[in-house]
């Protein structure tokens, strides 16, 4: 493709040297620059890849797209945020993707991954082979991926989306998060249907205020007015749901009245849930209150996109579970065990406010809290656990690049009564599954899916549901009668 092609997708307000260069590919990591890239160069939180262009030069780039020229001998874009072009330069080099990829996405703090689940398997059961794009993995085709981050850079997403079609899906579930929009990642992305779940304090550290996380997740329906599906149970999404009445196709959803697609005559029960929603009658496999707001989240996404109510209503009774979110381990234990990526404020009370909801036993629960990340939330995480399990553990996360028992005291200042400290995380797992009797429900709250514990620098081996299905295991297996050995021994 033409450099002047690209040009006039950017509007630069500057061109450096001649636009009549062919351009190859897209780069914005100059380890990965391959000949004839034009390579973006900005600033980002550890370095300024204006300092990388020599390098992406040496490796062959044709042109740069800059924030201040630079002196070297090949065409350059002079752009005011070259992060911000990415998108646009992505969306012409590949082809305007999602113009022909219906792209149903999912924004919120909890509830994305689900959602997103449930709508690949309504979309899959209405023959829309559909692609994934979420936190836990990337499906384009029939490969599954495991997901780096869960909104790509724009170049990357805008590749995949591209692969996608190529791999003959006609459609696409994926989360879209407030970090893909505050960066950009997510502009030049044209929704067919959009949901919008829920807020609560999370990602702090990025955002600094609710107003500002707020503001990110709004501008994906404001900015560009894709039909929207809006928790209106929750007051930004109620928010929001005003905002956009009478400009777009708008669907609210909700246990509450004030929804336009409810949940009626909702029956729960430890195998999941069964209920009515647009005179659909659903039955779903995910355990849990909340997740009967995630189905009724893709359920209003599904309606806006024209799918019929019977791949709708197959769709949501053949996805089983997703991986990390409520996943229970089962070793034939006497007690329920479920493994939940449950890290923010709202994401463990309602897990743990689930947990309650499956039987009349002791909710038992381990918890913690992820380093170099939003800290006001430690306290209230300390109070969420103390006052609805019976049984709290506070035990590490993720402590990243802190100390862990610096983290674990943040957290003790909100408890409210008595919790046990356990800083090592299998040994709070451990204990956890000690202390739950017949009847009771052990929650493993905070790393869901993950596979690794961060670790001052170190991704080390640590996936919640193995340690406890092999601690459930070494349970229950035989022990050696050291009396009977003993005797014989004399």
């Amino acid at each position: 493709m033409n450099l002047e092609r690209l040009a006039n997708a950017l509007a630069p307000r500057e061109i450096v040297g001649s636009p009549s260069v062919d351009v190859q590919d897209l780069a914005y990591d100059a380890r990965r620059v391959e000949p004839g890239a034009l390579f973006f160069c900005y600033a980002g939180a550890r370095s300024d890849g204006h300092d990388f262009a020599p390098e992406a030069v040496d490796r062959g780039a044709a042109a740069l797209v800059v924030e201040r020229p630079l002196d070297l001998a090949l065409a350059q874009l002079v752009v005011e945020d070259a992060r911000a072009a990415m998108a646009p330069a992505a969306d012409v080099f590949y082809g305007h993707p999602t113009q022909e990829l219906r792209v149903a996405g999912v924004t919120g703090t909890n509830g994305k991954t689900t959602t997103a689940f449930l709508l690949h398997a309504i979309l899959e059961a209405a023959g829309l082979r559909p692609g994934l794009v979420t936190t836990i993995e990337t499906r384009i085709g029939e490969e599954r991926v495991p997901a780096v981050r869960t909104t790509p850079e724009a170049i990357d997403l805008q590749r995949m989306f591209r692969t996608m079609l190529d791999a003959r899906n006609r459609s696409c579930a994926m989360e879209a998060t407030s970090h893909g929009s505050e960066l950009r990642r997510l502009d030049g992305v044209r929704f067919a249907a959009l949901a919008f779940t829920n807020l609560g304090q999370d990602h702090l550290d990025f955002h600094e205020t609710m107003e500002r996380y707020f503001s990110a997740k709004r501008r994906l329906f404001v900015e560009t007015l894709p039909p929207a599906a809006i928790n209106v149970d929750d007051p930004w999404g109620h928010r929001l749901a005003d905002e956009l009445r009478g400009r777009t196709e708008l669907l609210t959803f909700g246990l509450g009245e004030e929804a336009h697609l409810r949940a009626d005559d909702l029956e729960l029960s430890p195998e999941g849930a069964r209920f009515r929603a647009a005179g659909i009658e659903l039955r779903t496999r995910l355990r849990g209150r909340f997740n009967v707001a995630n189905v009724l989240a893709a359920v209003a996404v599904s309606r806006l996109l024209g799918v019929d109510d019977g791949a709708i209503a197959s769709g949501v009774e053949s996805l089983a579970g997703v991986p990390g979110r409520f996943e229970p381990v089962d070793e034939g234990q006497p007690f329920t065990v479920l493994v939940d990526y449950s890290h923010k404020p709202d994401a463990l009370e309602g897990v743990l406010h689930a947990a309650r909801e499956l039987g009349p036993g002791r909710v038992v629960c381990v918890f913690g809290c992820g380093g170099d990340r939003d800290r006001d939330k430690r306290p209230v995480m300390g109070r969420i656990a103390s006052t609805l399990a019976d049984a709290a553990i506070v035990s590490s996360d993720n402590p990243r690049g802190e100390d862990p028992l610096a983290i674990i005291e943040q957290v003790l200042a909100g408890v409210e009564g008595d919790v046990e400290v356990v800083p090592d995380r299998r040994a709070a797992i451990a204990r956890a599954l000690e202390l739950a009797g017949p009847g009771d429900v052990v929650v493993i709250a905070g790393k869901g899916h993950e596979q690794g514990q961060e670790v001052a620098g170190r991704v080390l081996p640590f996936d919640d549901r193995v340690v406890a299905r092999e601690i459930l295991r070494s349970m229950a297996a035989p022990k050696s009668d050291t009396k009977h050995t003993a005797n014989a021994k004399a």
